[in-house]
């Protein structure tokens, strides 16, 4: 019955991720239909394109902090009717201002999402098969991204950009019903951890003292590192996210049919790096019995090949070289994806997982608000994209870097594990 009730929960994760992403690559999608109608620049249209993570990486922590607090299942009630029905919104802005508000709610509405998909796998499942988790609930996005191309390139052209958004923000609200009626927010019984999770919970939580004051997560140089590195992984994830369309319209001259079919490639080779990393990742944990260890060896092998590929892409001018260097890129970039939450799970007690998830998501997601205006300004500066694509390619080996110096298991958890070897 658990196990049923578990990979229900998944696949609801699942869609919900898809039609997050479905909604939030719209946009960009849609962004030269837009730009011609509202009569946008470059730095406008970049400027608009980070609007969305003004209010989104606000709420990262204000809805992992929720999450401790309502529980998630109430808070991702709450999320999906507001970015579904802002969402739809967007149909009828008439400029860069309305645009803009509409934009910031939207964000906020989607905020909540991925630090509430963390507390529901720290509910749910075991230790070892956390990582495995997360990519299965998180590779949902990597498909609506990688169908938004085709799904509202199509209706934009069929009918009209404004009607695309009402038609996917209408998908939004069937999803909350098919929510509200199948999620569990816990399992009945307690989930049974293998040795190394009762080791690290052990040294985590004293469950008859209060948990420690927030801050004391928030400022560890684990947590911190982590955070910058989650900075570099969204840095290109949202560089790609709001302008590779834009990207093969300018630079490379396809037409808005051509670049709805040629965007979907890197997206569809990320879902197989975000469930692969995940699956790798618990092996490691198996393999190694050092769940940090493990984390850090996917996320640092990932985010410095895929800031390495983002890097290249800008010495490029043939289109094949250029979507196949992303397209790996992405790959590495998304098997990364599952170690930052893991490493959370693997550092924070359960009382306080919502929070700091959130505040790690929030930090990543400061990169939403700088790198779609930077890379406008770039582009409107230069004429080109190479200097947007080697700033990204930085950012993300920096994080990277940042990881292996910084991030360490907690002593606690050293020392009971060296007692049980």
């Amino acid at each position: 019955m658990e196990t049923r009730a578990r990979w229900t929960l998944v696949s609801l994760l699942f869609v919900g991720g898809m039609i997050s992403y479905l909604d939030r690559a719209a946009l960009s999608i849609t962004a030269p239909l837009i730009a011609k109608e509202l009569h946008l620049d470059p730095a406008q249209l970049g400027i608009v394109f980070s609007s969305f993570f003004v209010g989104y990486a606000l709420f990262c922590f204000v809805g992992g902090y929720s999450a401790d607090r309502w529980g998630p299942k109430a808070v991702l009630t709450v999320s999906m009717l507001v970015w579904s029905l802002f969402c739809g919104l967007t149909a009828v802005t008439v400029g860069i201002a309305s645009l803009l508000v509409v934009r910031v709610i939207f964000g906020m509405g989607e905020g909540p999402f991925c630090a509430n998909i963390n507390k529901l796998v720290s509910n749910w499942y075991p230790r070892d098969q956390q990582a495995s988790a997360l990519g299965l609930a998180n590779s949902g996005q990597s498909i609506g991204a990688a169908i938004a191309g085709p799904v509202v390139g199509f209706l934009a052209l069929a009918t009209s950009w404004r009607t695309s958004f009402v038609i996917i923000g209408a998908v939004g609200v069937v999803w909350v019903a098919a929510w509200l009626w199948l999620a569990k927010e816990k399992p009945t019984k307690p989930v049974e951890d293998p040795a190394l999770s009762r080791v690290q919970d052990a040294a985590l939580t004293d469950d008859s003292a209060a948990p420690a004051p927030l801050s004391t997560y928030l400022l560890r140089p684990a947590i911190l590192a982590t955070a910058f590195a989650f900075f570099g992984y969204a840095y290109i994830l949202y560089f790609f996210l709001s302008w590779f369309p834009s990207y093969l319209t300018m630079a490379h001259h396809l037409s808005i049919q051509k670049m709805s079919i040629v965007s979907v490639i890197p997206w569809a080779v990320g879902v197989t790096g975000l469930v692969a990393g995940g699956y790798v990742c618990d092996w490691l944990v198996r393999k190694t019995g050092r769940a940090i260890y493990s984390r850090k060896i996917v996320l640092i092998t990932s985010l410095g090949a895929g800031a390495v590929c983002i890097g290249l892409t800008g010495t490029v001018t043939e289109l094949t070289s250029a979507v196949a260097l992303m397209a790996i890129a992405v790959f590495f970039m998304y098997a990364s994806f599952n170690t930052y939450f893991a490493i959370v799970l693997d550092t924070v007690e359960k009382r306080r997982v919502g929070a700091v998830g959130g505040f790690v998501h929030f930090i990543a997601n400061l990169a939403g608000i700088v790198a779609p205006a930077l890379t406008g300004f770039l582009v409107q500066w230069s004429g080109n994209f190479r200097s947007a694509f080697v700033l990204t390619g930085v950012i993300a080996a920096l994080g990277a870097l940042f990881v292996a110096v910084f991030v360490r298991a907690p002593k606690q958890q050293l020392q009971l594990q060296a007692e049980l070897a």
